[in-house]
C-alpha cells in the first residue's frame, strides 16, 4: 500500500505535465498571434467575443471533467497527427507558402494554435478523454478570428436580414414599408443600416451564449442543435425589432431617436429579450427531456 500510492500520484501527475509542457510550447510559438488576436477583440467591436473564448472553454473543462477519470493513451495517433498539421499550418503561414492577407495570416495561425491545444489534450489524455471533453475543447475555435472574407457576406447578410425582418414587424402594425438592399423606407423616413449596425458584435455574442447555455442546461444532441439554430434567425430579429423601434420612435415621438443614446448604447436591451427568447426556448426543451424519465419511474413503480 505505502508504495503505490506514490505511482498512482506519479501517473496521475504525469498527462498533466504532458500537457503543461506541450502548453508552454504552444506559447513560445503562437504568443504573438495570441496577443493579436485579443488585441483586435479589444479594438474592433466585430471580434468582443473573443476574449470570453478560453476562460468559458477552460470552465467547461473543468465542470465536465470526467475525462480526467478515463485512463491516459499518450501516444494517440490522432493527437500526434494535430500536432504535426499545426506544425505544418504555422510553416505554410510564416513564410508565406501561400499569399496570405494579414488578417488571413492571424486566423490560420490562432486556427494552428487550436488545433495544437486540441492536439496536446489527446496526446495527454487519451482519445476517450477526448470525446468527453469534446464540446468545450471544439469551442475553442471561436477563439479564431473571422477573416475578412467571410466576416464581409456574413455582415452583409445580417444587414439584409435585419431590413427584411424590420418590415415583418412594419407589416403586423400597418405601416407600409419597402426594402432597397440594406435601406428601408417608411412615410416620413428612409433608413439604412450601415455595417457598424449590422449587430455582428451581439450576434455572435449571442450565439456563443446559446451554444454554452444549450450545453450546460440540456443533455439531448438534437434538442441543443435545435436551440443554437434557433439564435442564429432570433440574432436577425432582434436587430430587427431594434430598426422598427427606432423608426416608430423618430416618425412618431422625436427624430431625435435616430441619434439618441437609445440608438448608440440600446443594444444591450435587445440582446437581453433575445436571450430571454433562448432561456424560454431551453425551459421547454428540458421538459421535453424530463418527461420520459417521470414516466419510466411512474411505469416502474406501477409494476
Amino acid at each position: 500500500m505505502l508504495n503505490s500510492s506514490p505511482q498512482e500520484s506519479t501517473s496521475k501527475l504525469s498527462p498533466l505535465l504532458r500537457f503543461s509542457v506541450l502548453g508552454v510550447i504552444s506559447l513560445l510559438i503562437w504568443w504573438s498571434p495570441l496577443i493579436s488576436s485579443f488585441t483586435l477583440a479589444l479594438r474592433d467591436d466585430q471580434y468582443t467575443h473573443i476574449l470570453l473564448i478560453l476562460p468559458v472553454s477552460v470552465s467547461l473543462i473543468y465542470l465536465e471533467r470526467k475525462w480526467s477519470e478515463t485512463s491516459a493513451e499518450p501516444r494517440s495517433r490522432l493527437g500526434i497527427i494535430l500536432l504535426v498539421a499545426a506544425i505544418v499550418a504555422t510553416v505554410v503561414a510564416r513564410f508565406q507558402i501561400v499569399p496570405l492577407r494579414r488578417d488571413e495570416h492571424l486566423s490560420v495561425n490562432m486556427l494552428a494554435l487550436v488545433i495544437w491545444w486540441i492536439g496536446a489534450f489527446i496526446v495527454s489524455f487519451g482519445t476517450r478523454a477526448f470525446r468527453h471533453a469534446l464540446f468545450p475543447l471544439c469551442f475553442l475555435f471561436w477563439i479564431v478570428p473571422i477573416p475578412e472574407f467571410v466576416l464581409h457576406p456574413l455582415v452583409r447578410l445580417l444587414q439584409e436580414g435585419s431590413v427584411t425582418s424590420a418590415r415583418l414587424f412594419f407589416a403586423v402594425v400597418g405601416v407600409p414599408s419597402a426594402q432597397d438592399g440594406t435601406q428601408i423606407t417608411i412615410p416620413g423616413l428612409t433608413v439604412e443600416v450601415a455595417r457598424e449596425c449590422s449587430s455582428i458584435r451581439s450576434s455572435l455574442m449571442l450565439v456563443v451564449t446559446t451554444m454554452v447555455l444549450a450545453q450546460m442546461l440540456l443533455r439531448s444532441a438534437w434538442r441543443k442543435a435545435l436551440v443554437i439554430a434557433v439564435a442564429i434567425p432570433l440574432s436577425v430579429a432582434k436587430n430587427g425589432l431594434r430598426i422598427f423601434v427606432l423608426a416608430m420612435l423618430a416618425t412618431r415621438v422625436d427624430r431625435s431617436f435616430l441619434t439618441g443614446r437609445l440608438h448608440h448604447q440600446g443594444g444591450i436591451i435587445y440582446f437581453l429579450i433575445a436571450l430571454a427568447a433562448i432561456f424560454l426556448l431551453i425551459s421547454i426543451a428540458r421538459r421535453g427531456e424530463e418527461k420520459p424519465g417521470v414516466l419510466a419511474m411512474t411505469g416502474r413503480e406501477d409494476g
